[in-house]
C-alpha cells in the first residue's frame, strides 16, 4: 500500500504538466462518455458519472465538454465508439500490473500496449494473471499539516472508512468505493483538502524495488500513461520513498 500512496501523490503533483498535453481532459471525456452510456446522464443517479463529473470541475473542463461527453454516452450526439479493456501483466522484478484502457479500435490498442510492455522488460500476461491481486478502494491522502490524528481518525471512521495509516508525512484514508464520497463530505465540512482522492485498486501485497528494476518499472508505468487510451495504471511496486522522488525528478 505505502508505494502505491506514495506514488500517487507524485502522480497527482504531476497533473499540471499532463494537463499542459490534454490527456487529462481526454481521459476525462471519455471516462463521462463511458459513465453515461452505462449509468444515464444523470450524475444523481449515476455515482460513477458523479465521480467522473467532479474529476472533470477539478481539471478546470469547460461546462460545454461535459455536457457534450454526456450527451455522446447517451447517444443524444454521435461519436466513436469507445470500448473498455483492461490488460494484465508483469512489469519489471515481476511487479503485477493492470491497465485500463477506452479504446475505439482494440486491435491497434492490444498491439501497441503490449510492445510497451516488452520495452521496459515486463510482458502482457492472460485475463486473471494478477487481478486477483487488486482489490476496488476509495484512497483519499491528506497531509499531515491538514489534520491531527485523532482528528482524522474519528472523522474518517465516523463516515464510513475502513482504516487510516500513517505513510510518512501524509495520512492515507481507505474505505470501500461505496463510502468514497460521504468521506470526502465529511472533509469538506471540515475545511480538510485531500491530495489526493480517488477511486482505485489497492494491491494484497507488494514488490519492493531498487536499482534498474525500479528505474525501469518507473519509465513504463510513465509510457503507458502517456498513450492516449490508457485510463488507468495500476501496479504493486514499492520503491524506497528517496528513491521514488530522485527517479520523479
Amino acid at each position: 500500500m505505502s508505494g502505491h500512496s506514495k506514488w500517487a501523490t507524485i502522480k497527482h503533483k504531476k497533473a499540471a504538466t499532463d494537463a499542459k498535453r490534454g490527456q487529462v481532459f481526454t481521459r476525462v471525456i471519455k471516462e463521462i462518455t463511458i459513465a453515461a452510456r452505462s449509468g444515464g446522464g444523470d450524475p444523481d443517479a449515476n455515482p460513477r458519472l458523479r465521480t467522473a463529473v467532479a474529476a472533470a470541475k477539478a481539471a478546470s473542463m469547460p461546462a460545454d465538454n461535459i455536457k457534450r461527453a454526456i450527451q455522446r454516452g447517451t447517444g443524444q450526439l454521435p461519436g466513436a465508439t469507445i470500448d473498455e479493456v483492461t490488460f494484465e501483466g508483469y512489469g519489471p522484478g515481476g511487479v503485477a500490473v493492470l491497465v485500463e484502457v477506452a479504446t475505439d479500435n482494440r486491435n491497434r490498442t492490444v498491439s501497441e500496449i503490449r510492445h510497451l510492455f516488452g520495452k521496459y522488460g515486463g510482458n502482457l500476461g492472460e485475463n486473471g494473471c494478477v487481478s486477483w491481486i487488486f482489490s476496488k478502494r476509495s484512497l483519499i491522502v491528506v497531509p499531515k499539516d491538514k489534520a491531527g490524528e485523532d482528528q482524522l481518525m474519528d472523522m474518517a471512521l465516523a463516515a464510513g472508512a475502513d482504516d487510516l495509516r500513517d505513510e510518512g508525512p501524509n495520512w492515507t484514508i481507505l474505505s470501500s468505493p461505496d463510502s468514497h464520497e460521504t468521506v470526502l463530505a465529511a472533509l469538506k465540512q471540515a475545511s480538510i483538502v485531500p491530495a489526493v482522492q480517488e477511486i482505485t485498486m489497492i494491491p494484497q501485497n507488494e514488490v519492493r524495488l531498487a536499482g534498474k528494476h525500479a528505474q525501469a518499472m518507473l519509465r513504463m508505468n510513465d509510457a503507458l500513461e502517456e498513450h492516449e487510451d490508457v485510463q488507468n495504471v495500476y501496479a504493486n511496486f514499492d520503491i524506497e520513498e528517496r528513491e521514488l522522488e530522485a527517479l520523479s525528478r
